[in-house]
């Protein structure tokens, strides 16, 4: 923990003030004088604003800072899971080291926590958890991960992968994954009561990605809402991506998001610009929990993304149509206080009292903060900088 007299910033884009920081801390907020050991930091009138949260990632996915990944494969999902499973071994996908790219290239650019689903399955073991697991030591004070144990490959139709996920779930995974139960295992059923008996048996969230689209996703809605009722776990259980929200039935949706806010079921969006996505201010508005994520980056899958959660705001307000300053900054609260009601994060502001996890930003408003490409001028994780104009004090290996 550390001691950081903050200068001339701008909490949320308010007015120019300080900010106190003691042991990690934010203890006063107002004009503060300089004071013997503590470090002082001029914001040059920055926007501070509480860390960033990539609340849907994958760590182990990257290629980024390796050698460019051809890729002419159709794009179709079974066979993309099928190809990277099989090949990354050959393609040189280090889990620890490419997780640690990924995780020091959000920090840098303002990240203060990640949700990282993590592929586990027959061929792998639980190999890619323990690299990824080894990130999370070796970042330790510099940026917060969280591991989903996440069956990429399906869990049905993949014999073993429901004893692995028990096994990643007593070691260092803190929530539980699934991936489209109709459309990957053809056995939404089977696939959901595996996920409901385990999560309950080690007391964790589960956060199933969810691509099946149209009446085929609200079906498999349907099934989650019974469990989740019957299982008493409102307010344990989130969809990533939830594809159907975006089907064209307007009364369809409606009726889908208000069960979703009253089981407090949690929505994780990363925009997806190919695919029909939730409409985040439909979310907002009916009270449910909403992050967001950069999903995977560069990787076998495609060639788009960055490590960057400024950069995924603005791709999920143009999905959006987004364009009044208001919208611009819910899109900047999506990818910061979303993920934190999303994750339940203890702490998360720039209150007095909240802990000291923020990131400076350029702009002369909030919304022009999200427009803006500019590297975040300075990243603090428990009062320490630990980035500064997009470089990290951590080197990527």
């Amino acid at each position: 923990m550390h001691n950081l007299l903050l200068k001339n910033v701008r909490p949320l884009g308010g007015a120019t003030t300080d900010m106190l920081v003691r042991d990690g801390v934010i203890v006063e907020i107002g004009s503060i004088a300089e004071q013997q050991g503590v470090a002082v930091e001029d914001g040059g009138n920055a926007i501070v604003w509480p860390g960033l949260i990539d609340a849907h990632t994958h760590l182990d996915k990257t290629n980024w800072g390796m050698a460019w990944h051809e890729n002419n494969r159709e794009a179709v999902l079974r066979s993309r899971i099928d190809y990277e499973r099989e090949n990354r071994i050959a393609i040189g996908l280090d889990p620890h080291r490419q997780s640690m790219r990924h995780a020091i290239g959000l920090a840098a650019n303002g990240a203060s926590h990640i949700r990282s689903h993590v592929d586990i399955d027959t061929t792998h073991g639980l190999t890619l958890v323990e690299g990824v697991l080894e990130t999370r030591e070796k970042l330790a004070g510099i940026i917060d991960i969280e591991l989903v144990a996440f069956p990429q490959s399906g869990v049905m139709v993949m014999p073993g992968t429901v004893e692995l996920l028990d096994e990643a779930l007593a070691n260092g995974c803190t929530v539980l994954g699934g991936i489209d139960p109709c459309g990957i295992d053809r056995d939404p059923k089977g696939q959901l009561d595996v996920l409901f008996q385990l999560a309950l048996k080690h007391g964790v969230d589960v956060d199933i990605h969810l691509h099946e689209a149209g009446e085929l996703g609200a079906f498999t809605m349907e099934l989650i809402f019974e469990r989740v009722r019957a299982n008493g776990m409102q307010g344990r259980f989130g969809i990533s991506h939830a594809f159907a929200l975006g089907m064209n039935d307007y009364l369809r949706v409606g009726k889908l998001i208000e069960e979703i806010a009253e089981l407090d079921i949690a929505i994780l969006t990363t925009g997806a610009p190919s695919a029909t996505v939730p409409s985040v201010k439909r979310l907002r508005e009916a009270g449910v929990r909403v992050g967001a994520g950069c999903d995977g980056i560069r990787d076998t899958w495609g060639p788009w993304g960055q490590p960057d959660m400024m950069d995924r705001a603005r791709i999920i307000g143009m999905k959006n149509a987004v364009r009044s300053d208001i919208d611009l900054r819910h899109m900047l609260e999506l990818v910061s206080q979303g993920g934190a009601d999303v994750m339940r994060l203890d702490g998360y502001g720039v209150a007095v009292g909240d802990k000291a996890d923020f990131t400076l930003l350029a702009g002369e408003t909030v919304a022009h903060a999200v427009v803006e490409t500019t590297p975040r001028p300075a990243v603090i994780k428990a009062g320490r900088v630990i980035a500064r104009n997009g470089t990290c004090i951590v080197d990527m290996p």
